[in-house]
């Protein structure tokens, strides 16, 4: 496993944010990590990440305890893009991604052409190629968030943890950023709130108040009754002719089923 945590958990002021959360990421996968409004994902991907010490438990990363590791190490092999991740308002667009070299420079292995290209690779995968020169305060949401994306991907890790990383972008740079990633020959943990777009990972873990609910593919773990009692909807299973892929669609409860175009799954 490239990424383990074992009966994690974060409390304060006595009072428990995460709780007894145990998962194992596997190499090559794409795990999301879904839940309600606080129920603790983003405090989870600080502590995989080794950006929040465990108030209990252990994090593991390739077959080494977390805590042991030097943060140099830690970030040659982990990236971690926060959902709101501060950058300071002066620097350009260029200065900001190259901080994601970072870690594996050195006084013997000081900035290099490699390093250039890098960055440049990372800044043409998220359609920030034309804006190197401008400052990071005069950029959009989405525009920032595309930024902090690139600082991971120059980063170069095996192991990428994005927190909401469709965090106001538009629906074209929504679906550009997560096939990119998912596209990427790496390890990703991924918290999102649209579970239409959890649907695309490999694995999803639920979380609700704190805890682990359910981890397992979509179609098994994204059930009717998940939908109930976790995120107090109620959800229809669809297929798109299109092309065949699972839709969910979501309605308060108590209200009537909705007429759709869409063709209805049968489920027992």
């Amino acid at each position: 496993m490239m990424l383990r945590a074992e009966n994690l958990g974060w409390t304060v002021r006595n009072t428990a944010i995460v709780s007894e959360v145990s998962l194992s990421v596997r190499e090559g996968e794409m795990l999301g990590i879904l839940g309600p409004n606080g129920s603790g994902k983003s405090t989870l991907m600080k502590m995989l990440a080794g950006i929040l010490a465990p108030s209990s438990g252990t994090v593991t990363l390739k077959g080494q305890p977390m805590a042991a590791m030097p943060r140099r190490a830690i970030a040659q092999i982990l990236a971690l893009v926060e959902q709101h991740a501060g950058t300071a308002e002066r620097i350009t667009v260029q200065d900001a991604v190259e901080l994601g070299r970072t870690p594996w420079l050195s006084a013997i292995e000081p900035w290099s052409p490699r390093d250039n290209a890098i960055v440049a690779q990372a800044l043409a995968d998220v359609d920030m190629a034309g804006m190197t020169r401008r400052h990071w305060h005069t950029l959009s949401g989405g525009e920032q968030q595309r930024v902090h994306l690139a600082r991971a991907l120059a980063q170069q890790p095996t192991i990428l943890l994005l927190d909401e990383p469709t965090n106001h972008l538009d629906i074209e740079h929504q679906l550009a950023i997560l096939g990119l990633v998912r596209a990427l020959p790496i390890t990703t943990v991924v918290a999102l709130h649209d579970l239409n777009q959890a649907m695309n990972c490999d694995r999803v873990a639920v979380l609700d108040g704190g805890r682990l609910v359910q981890i397992g593919p979509p179609a098994e773990v994204l059930t009717a009754q998940i939908m109930r009692d976790v995120f107090n909807v109620r959800a229809s299973f669809l297929v798109d002719p299109e092309d065949g892929s699972r839709v969910i669609r979501f309605q308060p409860l108590g209200l009537p089923a909705a007429n759709t175009t869409l063709i209805k799954e049968e489920h027992s």
